[in-house]
This record gives structure tokens, C-alpha cells and sequence, in this order.
């Protein structure tokens, strides 16, 4: 492939060059990629999905990039009521989410409208409105750069955790390629979320039809600004920019009353809303954070880039609304979006941002 640019190949259009760039569009194309980089000597690559949950590098990226672009879903009956869903690294994960949602199929539905690709859902254990992708991964196959082989890694090995696994503790080692999901032939998965409820006018623990919980998320996120439209004015982002952050009892009980919105995650972490907090410090839908960098017209949680938008200047904004809100409130906000690319050390320690060489995606 020509030179090109990191820019290119994420979402927020922000990226220095990238001038060995790979596409994975089919199963065997990996192992040809393997290959090549062996006689290279390089290191492992650097691995890209939609990158819709990364700020890359201004100085872009040295070495080989690997664009995941593989699609397919397989699926085989594992009982009456279960099928396992194999499906490509590079599958969009909301198509597999429309897919299934279509076949009936239950235990995904609440991750429509979520972009990225299947291989990055796991390493963030992708989640909205409830689910997320522990809740149906049974196993998945990643290619092992330390080893230098293919293995197949149990759920219970990827060590799930909310909005965590072992990949984002490992950047460089693993790069997905395969994800096995059990679904269920079933009306959707119990609605745990209120505001999902509200959305379909039923009750929580009620269980809907698959399509019509998908349909009601759609609706949801439409309305809550958290669809990608890649033609409107916030078209350059990355989502959320932090993770809901966790809270001791004593600063649940003081925000909450104070109108946070606070609750338990799935591995019963108390957590504040990252957006009640930005906003409580003074942040507002569409405001300017610094040159080429705002609040997005419709959440204050999504920084969009625009003219004049630098990967430096965004890490830093991150790092300076970090700042402000623990100084504000004694609580520490962690910034969503990864850092890929070629970093100095020193901006590393100044942005404490997660660099990794895993494509990834998070609500």
C-alpha cells in the first residue's frame, strides 16, 4: 500500500505517517503478515480495527500496520437453543449485533450502534445498557507474539473484567483474530438499564424481542449523541473520552446527593457519571477546550477534533480535565481512548493515557 497516514485509519483523523501499512482482509492474509514481519526482524505490529477508540501519534508509527478488515461469521449448533457465532477479527461489531438481532439470537442486543471491530470488543470488554461481551464470549483465537504461534484463550482466560482484560495489560503480545460467542434463540436478555425500560416502555427484568431491544438502544444512543455519523459536526472522535471512574463509598454518597448519577458496575465497583462531573466543573456540549479540540454538540463527554487538531494537544486536554475534576472533587478520571503510534517518553508521562498496540473500542 502507498504511504499514508495514521490520520486515515481513525476516527478522529488526527496521525502522523504510516508507511507500512498492511491490509488483513482475509483469514490467510495474517499468516502471510506474519511472515513478513518475521523476516523484517520487526516487533510485533502495530493492529488496527476501525480506530475509533485511539489518538494516534502526530509523529505516526515506524514500523509495519496492520488494518484488521477480515469479515464472516460462522455459526455451528451447540443445542436447541444456543449457537456459537464465530466471527472475524475485523467484523464490525454492530453489524454482528444487526446479524444476530435478525436471526433471533440473544446476548448482544445492547451493543448496537457500538463501533470498532469484534477483535477490539474483547479488549476492552465492550459494554453498554447492561451487557457486555463477557457476559456471551466463549473463546477466542490470537495470535501470540511473544510465542509466536496461534492459541485459542477460553473466556475465562481473557480475564473480563468491566471495561478490562488481560490484552490491555499485555500491549504488543496479542492480536485477535477470531471471536466465538454463544447466543441464545430467546427473547432478549433481561433489561437492566432504566433508561433502556424507558426507552421500550417496559418495566426492568422485562425481556422483549431481541430486535426490538436493538432497535430501542439505536434510538437511545441517537438521541444521547453517542452514534458515529462520520458526515456530521462531530464526526472526528473517538467517543467517550473517559471511563466512568470509580468512587469510595464516602464520595458516592457525597456526589450522588449532589445529583451525580452513580452506579455499581459488573464487578461491583461503585462508579460516578464521567460526564455529570466534566459538567459540574463547567463543561458544556460544544465547548471549545483549546484550538481544534470541543465538547461535541451533543455530550460533553465526547471531545470532537477540527481544524488545527494535534494527537499532542488532545492527550493533553485529557490530561489538563483530569486535572480540574480531581481537583474539584477528589475524584481521578481515566481517559478511554488508547495512544498508538511513535510517542516520546516524555509526552507518555505528561498524557497518562494507555498506549497499547491492540485495536480497541469502548462505550
Amino acid at each position: 500500500m502507498p504511504s499514508t497516514t495514521l490520520a486515515s485509519l481513525t476516527t478522529l483523523r488526527i496521525g502522523g505517517p504510516a508507511n507500512n501499512v498492511l491490509q488483513v482482509a482475509d483469514p490467510d492474509d495474517w499468516f502471510e503478515l506474519v511472515r513478513t514481519i518475521g523476516d523484517r526482524q520487526e516487533d510485533a505490529p502495530l493492529t488496527l480495527g476501525h480506530g475509533s477508540n485511539v489518538i494516534a501519534s502526530d509523529t505516526g508509527h515506524e514500523g509495519t500496520v496492520a488494518v484488521m478488515n477480515t469479515r464472516g461469521i460462522t455459526v455451528k449448533r451447540v443445542d436447541d437453543d444456543t449457537v456459537a457465532a464465530t466471527v472475524q477479527a475485523g467484523h464490525p461489531l454492530a453489524d454482528l449485533v444487526q446479524w444476530a438481532a435478525a436471526e433471533h439470537l440473544a446476548g448482544i442486543e445492547c451493543l448496537a450502534g457500538i463501533p470498532g471491530t469484534v477483535g477490539a470488543a474483547p479488549v476492552q470488554n465492550a459494554g453498554a445498557y447492561g451487557q457486555q461481551i463477557s457476559d456471551t464470549l466463549d473463546h477466542l483465537t490470537a495470535w501470540d507474539w511473544d510465542m509466536g504461534r496461534l492459541r485459542t484463550l477460553p473466556a475465562q482466560a481473557c480475564r473480563l473484567r468491566h471495561r478490562d482484560s488481560r490484552f490491555k495489560h499485555n500491549p504488543g503480545r496479542w492480536t485477535i483474530l477470531t471471536a466465538t460467542f454463544h447466543l441464545t434463540r430467546s427473547p432478549a436478555a433481561p433489561i437492566s438499564y432504566q433508561p433502556l425500560a424507558d426507552e421500550l416502555g417496559v418495566h426492568v427484568g422485562a425481556r422483549p424481542p431481541v430486535a426490538e431491544v436493538a432497535a430501542a438502544v439505536l434510538a437511545n444512543r441517537h438521541r444521547r449523541g453517542l452514534l458515529l455519523d462520520p458526515h456530521g459536526p462531530d464526526a472526528r472522535q473517538a467517543g467517550s473520552v473517559f471511563l466512568n471512574p470509580p468512587a469510595t463509598a464516602a464520595q458516592a454518597a457525597r456526589w450522588s446527593a449532589a445529583g451525580c448519577p452513580v452506579h455499581t458496575d459488573s464487578d461491583g465497583q461503585l462508579r460516578a457519571s464521567a460526564g455529570w462531573l466534566l459538567e459540574h466543573i463547567g463543561y458544556r456540549p460544544g465547548y471549545k477546550i483549546t484550538d481544534g479540540i470541543h465538547c461535541s454538540e451533543r455530550r460533553t463527554l465526547t471531545l470532537t477534533a477540527h481544524d488545527g487538531a494535534t494527537a499532542t494537544g488532545f492527550a493533553q486536554a485529557l490530561t489538563e480535565l483530569s486535572a480540574q475534576v480531581e481537583i474539584a472533587t477528589g475524584i481521578k478520571l481515566r481517559p478511554e481512548p488508547t495512544l498508538v503510534g511513535t510517542w516520546s517518553s516524555t509526552s507518555k508521562q505528561r498524557h497518562p493515557v494507555e498506549e497499547t498496540n491492540e485495536p480497541i473500542w469502548s462505550e
